[in-house]
């Protein structure tokens, strides 16, 4: 351990279906942590779950001739859910476990199920560590698109019309098509970075389309489509409390080429990167909207550290709010940092300030 340094438990990978955009955003963080600060412990969790200790090197952790990186194997840790056993314990069959003792912060670059959640940051609470980013209940409703709609309408924000899916219930019935209209698009209620989401312009697609969305979870959403441009924007909370909303960006997507989606689909999001304008060409009284909306979207989820909140403006300047993401992507092509670099908050110095409060917040009721 490094005297005077404050330890970081980087942890990433995960069971969910963006282990590999997690594993991505990772690189990032590593690559961008002021290192004179802070001492990086990098725990990498497998595609089953297993816990190791990953690699450090942020090269291990970047799209490789089209691969994009996993965890796949390493020393064996657990964070033990104990407050008195002091930090991340390491063994091997037939060994002694050995406590790496001092962890200062986690800080969970997780996206998706097992992670982005509220199940991590229920393990991390029982541990009694501080860690990065939102509390269990904000965690938890996020991910759950039905839940997070409902909060956020109950707060008075806009959100786009939609019908739920549950386990056991086939498809969706005329009177909730004929309210519906087309195109919708179907996806998975509690998953990110477009996976397993369609969008169907014939209801003669829409079977196939839940079936690709239960691969990812037996519950789905079928969302209206708005026609509108897509714009994002990043919320921070600093060390004092105070939350301060980014510049916001517009998602500016081609349907050029053979295999191109016409929308942000996940090979647009990592593989093949859209045109992303920051700041967003908004008029000044839109942009302000939009801000504001972003902060009160964090608040009325209870959100803490981190969020990006993802709009869509329609031609008349009504805003929709689509989703609020907890851990949004951390990756070096994706819009929550560079929001908040045009808004004079450099990624190094965002990474800081996340820890910073983390830190301040401490353990215990959040």
């Amino acid at each position: 351990m490094n005297a005077g340094k404050t330890r970081i438990a980087v942890v990433f990978g995960g069971r969910s279906s963006e282990h590999t955009i997690s594993c991505l955003s990772a690189g990032s963080v590593l690559a961008n942590l002021d290192r004179d600060r802070f001492e990086v412990v990098p725990i990498g969790i497998t595609p089953e779950g297993g816990w190791v200790l990953g690699s450090g090197d942020p090269a291990d952790l970047r799209v490789d001739n089209g691969e994009l990186p996993r965890v796949d194997s390493g020393t064996s840790v657990v964070l033990a859910g104990d407050p008195t056993s002091d930090g991340v314990v390491t063994f091997e069959p037939g060994t002694v476990p050995e406590v790496l003792s001092g962890v200062d912060v986690v800080f969970p670059v997780l996206h998706g199920a097992f992670g982005e959640d509220g199940t991590i940051q229920g393990l991390v609470e029982l541990a009694g560590l501080p860690y990065v980013g939102a509390g269990v209940l904000a965690s938890a409703v996020a991910m759950d698109k039905e839940y997070a709609k409902k909060l956020l309408a109950a707060e008075g924000l806009p959100v786009g019309e939609y019908a739920v899916l549950r386990r056991g219930q086939g498809t969706l019935p005329q009177a909730q098509r004929d309210r519906l209209g087309l195109p919708v698009f179907v996806k998975p209620a509690r998953a990110g970075s477009s996976v397993g989401i369609s969008k169907v312009s014939d209801w003669a697609e829409l079977d196939s389309a839940i079936e690709h969305a239960r691969r990812h979870d037996p519950k789905v959403l079928v969302e209206q489509a708005v026609t509108g441009r897509e714009i994002e924007c990043g919320v921070l909370e600093f060390p004092d409390g105070s939350v301060r909303a980014s510049l916001p960006a517009e998602i500016r997507v081609t349907a050029d080429g053979d295999d191109a989606a016409g929308w942000y689909d996940f090979d647009s999001k990592y593989l093949h990167p859209v045109e992303l304008d920051v700041p967003a060409e908004l008029d000044d009284s839109v942009q302000e909207r939009i801000r504001a909306a972003a902060v009160s979207s964090f608040t009325a989820l209870e959100g803490q550290g981190l969020a990006r909140v993802d709009f869509f403006v329609t031609e008349r300047g009504t805003l929709v709010v689509n989703e609020v993401n907890t851990m949004p992507g951390l990756t070096s092509i994706s819009a929550y940092a560079k929001m908040f670099s045009e808004t004079g908050v450099e990624y190094a110095e965002l990474l800081s300030t996340l820890i910073d409060t983390a830190r301040a917040r401490g353990t215990g009721l959040r």
